[in-house]
């Protein structure tokens, strides 16, 4: 997806961090809106609708988490959040809220565009693309064909379903939760990661070249597992 005219609201009460975002997003085209609070940027995702919002957790009047959760009880759109927890359990924690994706404090702004990229890319694709491609590997959805370097790759039911919810979200952490929530449904309180992992393992086995340095199906450790994203 062209940045062009895509709108992303910055809620964030620093203003020398605003400042950055705004004047970086817009020299590479988003158009950018600013919300210094919760309340204010609440009020501003639910009237001016933007294609992205970039939410920091540290708000001075109410936490970003909750302010998270409010978005997510009428709104999909896409949320990166800005964190300088570096504990395992409140990413995991972030993610399962309905982030699509975080990034640590002190950040880069090369790595917040990518992500930024990742998940704008996401929402067109996820409607309009029968046939995902990422380099030699193509998913068919609509057919349920797997292909590797043109070849057929033979998948049971349930390494489809995790391969699809993976690269349905392609560039984004899925917790171990997530995945086994979407592939397993109301199983999933009877799995564990474990379970989970024999099967990535498996996926591993028929898609990577190298199972120990994958290139499609990668590890968040402690938290999940991220499909990489293929620019193009």
């Amino acid at each position: 997806m062209s940045s062009n005219g895509a709108k992303i609201l910055v809620i964030d009460d620093e203003q020398q961090i605003r400042k950055l975002l705004r004047v970086t997003l817009q020299a590479h085209g988003f158009e950018v809106i600013e919300s210094p609070t919760a309340e204010d940027g609440l009020m501003q995702a639910a009237m001016s609708r933007p294609d992205l919002i970039v939410l920091d957790l540290g708000l001075p009047d109410l936490p970003g988490i909750d302010v998270l959760k409010q978005i997510r009880e009428w709104s999909n759109v896409p949320v990166i959040v800005l964190t300088a927890k570096e504990q395992e359990s409140d990413k995991v924690t972030l993610l399962d809220a309905g982030a699509d994706d975080y990034i640590t404090k002190p950040f880069g702004m090369g790595e917040l565009l990518a992500r930024i990229r990742v998940a704008l890319r996401h929402v067109i694709g996820a409607s309009s693309e029968p046939v995902l491609v990422f380099g030699e590997l193509t998913i068919d959805l609509a057919k349920r064909i797997v292909k590797l370097s043109g070849e057929a790759v033979k998948l049971t039911p349930t390494e489809y379903d995790l391969l699809k919810v993976l690269a349905t979200h392609a560039g984004r952490v899925m917790t171990h939760q997530q995945l086994l929530k979407r592939v397993w449904g109301a199983l999933e309180d009877q799995l564990d990661s474990q379970y989970l992992r024999v099967y990535v393992g498996h996926l591993r086995k028929k898609l990577e070249e190298d199972v120990t340095h994958p290139k499609y199906i990668l590890t968040e450790p402690g938290i999940g597992y991220r499909f990489a994203d293929f620019p193009g």
